[in-house]
C-alpha cells in the first residue's frame, strides 16, 4: 500500500526568502521519508497553493493526501479554510481521500532550536549578557495553543533562569513592544528576543522591527528547516493518516475471521 502524500500547508507570502525556507523544509521531509510524497503550499488555505499541491501529489500517483498546517500558534483548531480546501479538492478529484492533520502547535522541542538561534544573534551582535527574553509568536493561537505558549515561556525562563514574557504580532495579545517595555520596568536592560516564526515572513520582519526599536539587543532568525520541526510535521500526518486507514477498513466492512479448524 502507497503511503499517503503530505501537503505541507505554510502560511506566508510567496517571497523568494519564505519559498525558499518552504523548499527545504520539503526536502527535509523527503529525506526523512522517502517513501512518502511530499508537497508545499505556502499562503492562505483560500488561495490556489493547495490545489496546486494537491494536483501535483495526484499526478505523481497520489489516492490519498494529508494537509499538514504549519502553524505553531494553534494546537487544536484548523483554519477552516483548509477543511474548505480539502473538500475542494475531493470534488476535483473524485475518489481522492483527504485528511487535515491538527497544527504544530508551540511543541517543547522547538525550545531548543530556538536556544541555537538565539545563540546565533546573540554572537552577530556581540551580546555577552541577558538579562531579560520574549518569546515572540504570530499570533495566540486557540485557547490550548495560546496556553501551551505560555507555558513555553515558562518553561524557557527557568531554563536559562530569566524573566520571560509572552508577545504576538497580530495583536491578539501583548506586542513585542509592550514585552519589552515589561521587563525594562522591571528594571532589565539586556533583553533578547527569541522568535516562534517558521520562515521570515512579512509578520517576523514587523516583530523584528519593533523589537529594535523597543530596545531589544537581539532578535533570534525564524526556526527554519530543522530536525525537530520535521519530526513534529510527520508526526501530525502520520496521526491523521490513520484517519484514512480507519476510513478505508470501515469502507471495506468488517474483518470476517475463519473458524478455527
Amino acid at each position: 500500500m502507497t503511503a499517503p502524500a503530505l501537503v505541507l500547508v505554510a502560511p506566508g507570502s510567496r517571497e523568494a526568502r519564505v519559498s525558499r525556507v518552504a523548499t527545504a523544509l520539503r526536502a527535509e521531509l523527503r529525506q526523512a521519508r522517502p517513501d512518502i510524497a511530499c508537497e508545499v503550499a505556502v499562503g492562505a488555505p483560500d488561495e490556489p497553493g493547495i490545489a496546486l499541491a494537491v494536483s501535483r501529489a495526484v499526478s505523481g500517483g497520489a489516492t490519498e493526501v494529508v494537509l499538514v498546517p504549519l502553524d505553531l500558534a494553534h494546537a487544536v483548531d484548523v483554519d477552516p479554510g483548509l477543511h474548505g480546501a480539502a473538500d475542494d479538492a475531493r470534488r476535483d478529484h473524485p475518489g481522492l481521500a483527504v485528511a487535515v492533520a491538527r497544527p504544530v502547535g508551540p511543541e517543547a522541542s522547538l525550545l531548543a532550536v530556538l536556544d541555537v538561534r538565539l545563540r546565533g544573534a546573540l554572537a552577530s551582535a556581540r551580546i555577552l549578557e541577558l538579562d531579560g527574553l520574549v518569546l515572540s509568536a504570530a499570533t495566540n493561537g486557540d485557547t490550548r495553543g495560546a496556553a501551551l505558549l505560555a507555558r513555553r515561556a515558562r518553561q524557557w525562563s527557568t531554563h536559562h533562569r530569566l524573566p520571560c514574557l509572552v508577545a504576538v504580532a497580530d495583536g491578539t495579545g501583548p506586542s513585542v513592544a509592550h514585552a519589552v517595555a515589561g521587563l525594562r520596568a522591571q528594571g532589565r536592560r539586556h533583553i533578547a528576543v527569541g522568535s516562534l516564526f517558521w520562515a521570515p515572513d512579512e509578520a517576523y520582519a514587523q516583530q523584528s522591527e519593533v523589537a529594535v526599536r523597543a530596545g531589544a539587543l537581539a532578535v533570534s532568525e525564524p526556526l527554519g528547516a530543522t530536525r525537530e520541526l520535521t519530526e513534529l510535521l510527520l508526526a501530525r500526518y502520520a496521526y491523521a493518516a490513520m484517519d484514512l486507514l480507519d476510513a478505508d477498513l470501515h469502507i471495506a466492512g468488517p474483518v470476517r475471521l475463519a473458524a478455527s479448524a
